[in-house]
């Protein structure tokens, strides 16, 4: 089977295509869709029913989903059920006769999940539940050294959203002006949460944080050995009226 110029597929068989649905928790079932006679058929096929069971799914509809097989209508750019089928046998499935059945232990199977690394779902999770938004944990979490500079910053009592600012802002665009990766930069999660902890706290501005972190990042060191070297300590509103009432 193959494709022309004309993205029509030569072949004088029928095409039909499986759809698994796995929403969720949802029962895997499957759909089969014919009259698909290209590869944009296909892809269009493909988006609408994803589309159709998803609208089912949040309708409380999901009984609807059946195993059927449905028919691909091109001008209407839809499809329609064909035929319901009652089970795998109708689609001729038989196991392999020469592949024995495998039995997983639910403590084996406890112990692969116990040694996967986070996943992304969880992740996402997570950062949600630290407040964040949807942009900052998309941000955050689609990069997994961006993930863990994020987590090792905040490890160290840093201010949440004010360490996925800087990281966001500031951070993110040294590194893409500069060609690098956030494990490639100077700075580290731990001067981070310092940096943060001292514009919190009044020893430094804003201002003079971001002087601060492009030197960091760019260079390294620490935020207190920057501070004194420069002597950036802010002045207090204490501090300045001191000052003025003996100047």
């Amino acid at each position: 089977m193959r494709e022309d110029a004309s993205n029509r597929f030569q072949s004088s068989q029928c095409i039909r295509f499986l759809l698994t649905s796995c929403l969720y928790t949802v029962k895997l079932l499957q759909v089969e869709i014919k009259n698909l006679n290209s590869f944009s058929s296909v892809s269009r096929a493909i988006d609408f029913e994803i589309s159709r069971q998803v609208q089912l799914h949040s309708q409380g509809q999901a009984d609807q989903i059946v195993q059927e097989t449905r028919l691909w209508e091109e001008g209407a750019q839809k499809t329609i059920t064909m035929r319901k089928k009652e089970g795998l046998s109708d689609y001729r499935y038989f196991p392999e006769p020469d592949i024995p059945g495998v039995t997983l232990s639910e403590e084996y199977v406890d112990g692969i999940r116990s040694s996967l690394p986070e996943l992304p779902e969880i992740k996402r999770r997570r950062y949600e539940n630290m407040g964040l938004s949807m942009q900052d944990v998309l941000f955050l979490a689609n990069d997994i050294n961006v993930a863990e500079f994020f987590d090792a910053t905040i490890a160290n009592a840093a201010d949440v959203k004010l360490a996925a600012n800087w990281i966001m802002g500031d951070i993110a665009a040294y590194m893409k002006n500069e060609k690098l990766s956030i494990s490639e930069i100077k700075l580290t999660p731990l001067e981070l949460g310092e940096l943060i902890a001292s514009i919190k706290g009044g020893t430094i501005s804003g201002k003079i944080g971001k002087e601060i972190l492009f030197e960091l990042m760019a260079k390294g060191g620490t935020v207190q050995g920057l501070i004194k070297e420069k002597d950036l300590v802010q002045a207090s509103q204490f501090t300045l009226l001191f000052m003025l009432h003996y100047s």
